[in-house]
C-alpha cells in the first residue's frame, strides 16, 4: 500500500495503517532530522515527534497538493530547523547572560576615584579633630578597638574615652555634612 492511501487511512484512525505507514516513513524521516540537526539524540527526539505529530494531523494532509511521503518530509523537516533555532537562540541567550554576568555592573574607574575623594575628605576630616579625639576615633574605628580597649591603650578612665568619641564623632559628622 502506498504512503498516500495509508495517511488517509490514518486520518481515519485507522491504527494498522499508521504502523505501516510509521514503518515506511520513519527512515527517511529520521534520515532528513538528523542531516538537519546533527545531534543523534536529539535527532531520535524530533523524529518521534514528527512521527507522533502524523498521527495527530493526517487529516490535515491533502492528496491534490502533493504525495504523503513530501508532506511528512515537509513536517519533518520544519520541525528539525524549529529544534536547530531553539537551540541556537538558547545558546545566544546564554552567551548573552555569561557576557552580562562577566560586565561589571558599575563603573570601575568611577567608583575607585569617588572613594579615593572620600578617603581624603574624611582624611581632613579627622585632621581638624584635636589629638586626643583623633587618636580615640582612629584606635576605635581604623584599627578596631572596644572603647574599653581604647582606655586601656590611652591608660584613661572609660568615660573619658567615651566623651572624646562622641565629641569627635560629631564634628566629623558636621565636616563630612550629616553623611557620617
Amino acid at each position: 500500500m502506498e504512503a498516500d492511501e495509508l495517511l488517509l487511512r490514518v486520518a481515519g484512525g485507522d491504527q494498522r495503517a499508521f504502523e505501516d505507514l510509521y514503518t515506511l516513513v520513519s527512515g527517511p524521516v529520521f534520515g532528513l532530522v538528523k542531516r538537519v540537526v546533527r545531534d543523534p539524540a536529539q535527532s531520535e527526539e524530533v523524529a518521534q515527534e514528527v512521527l507522533l505529530e502524523l498521527w495527530r494531523s493526517a487529516g490535515r494532509f491533502d492528496p491534490g497538493r502533493g504525495s504523503a511521503l513530501a508532506w511528512v518530509l515537509t513536517l519533518a523537516h520544519r520541525r528539525a530547523v524549529d529544534r536547530v533555532r531553539s537551540a541556537r537562540a538558547a545558546v545566544d541567550r546564554e552567551q548573552r547572560e555569561a557576557l552580562r554576568a562577566q560586565a561589571p555592573a558599575f563603573d570601575q574607574v568611577a567608583e575607585e576615584v569617588e572613594a579615593g575623594l572620600e578617603r581624603e575628605w574624611v582624611r581632613r576630616c579627622l585632621n581638624r579633630l584635636t589629638a586626643l579625639q583623633r587618636q580615640s576615633v582612629t584606635l576605635a574605628y581604623y584599627d578596631g578597638y572596644t572603647y574599653r580597649e581604647v582606655a586601656e591603650r590611652l591608660s584613661l578612665p572609660l568615660g573619658t574615652v567615651k566623651t572624646r568619641m562622641r565629641d569627635g564623632l560629631t564634628r566629623l559628622r558636621d565636616c563630612l555634612g550629616g553623611a557620617a
